[in-house]
C-alpha cells in the first residue's frame, strides 16, 4: 500500500515531519523506561533541560525558548507541578510574575537524566542520522527507514555514556 504522505513530497512535509517527530518521541519514551527507570513523558524533557540550562523562567519565557504555545506549556507545567518536579515562585523583580523553577526532586531527576537518558538519546539519534545524504526529502526517507529498521533502543551500545554537559557544549560549537 502506498505511503501517501511520503509520495506527496513537499506537499505533505509538515505531516511527514510530525510523523518522524512522533516516531522519535515514542522511541524516546521507550528509552525513558529502559534507561532512566521513569515514566516521565517525553515532551517534559525539553522543559527540564531549559530550566536546567537557563534557571527559573516565566511561562512566557519557557514558551519562547521551547518554541511552543503558551497554553501548551502551561498545561505541561501544571502536570509537572503536580508531580513535584517544578514549582512556581514570585519573580524577584516583579511580584506579579511567577517563575517556574526546578524543585529538589526535579533537580535530582535532571541529574539522573543527564547521566542516562539524554546522552543515550542524543547518540542514538546521531547514529540514525549518520549516513543521511541528498535532498531533504531523500534524507527524510532515509531517516524514517533507519528508525524503522533499528530503534533508538536497539542503537544502545552498552558503552559508557559521555558527560551530558560536555556532549551538548561540543554540539553547540
Amino acid at each position: 500500500m502506498e505511503d501517501v504522505v511520503r509520495a506527496l513530497g513537499y506537499a505533505t512535509l509538515g505531516s511527514r515531519l510530525k510523523r518522524i517527530g512522533e516516531m522519535l518521541q515514542a522511541q524516546t519514551q521507550d528509552l525513558t523506561s529502559e534507561l532512566a527507570g521513569t515514566d516521565l513523558p517525553t515532551p517534559q524533557n525539553p522543559v527540564l533541560a531549559a530550566l536546567d540550562r537557563q534557571g527559573p523562567l516565566s511561562i512566557g519565557e519557557l514558551a519562547r525558548v521551547l518554541g511552543q504555545s503558551q497554553p501548551g506549556v502551561t498545561r505541561m507545567i501544571n502536570r509537572m507541578k503536580s508531580d513535584g518536579l517544578v514549582a512556581a515562585r514570585p519573580h524577584e523583580d516583579d511580584r506579579r510574575v511567577s517563575t517556574i523553577a526546578l524543585t529538589a526532586r526535579g533537580r535530582n531527576l535532571v541529574d539522573h537524566l543527564k547521566a542516562t537518558l539524554w546522552p543515550a538519546v542524543s547518540l542514538a539519534v546521531a547514529d540514525a542520522c549518520r549516513d543521511l545524504d541528498g535532498a531533504l526529502l531523500d534524507q527524510l526517507d532515509q531517516l524514517e527507514t533507519a528508525l524503522a529498521d533499528k530503534t533508538l533502543s536497539a542503537r544502545q551500545t552498552g558503552q559508557p555514556l559521555p558527560d551530558w554537559d560536555t556532549l551538548t557544549s561540543a554540539e553547540e560549537q
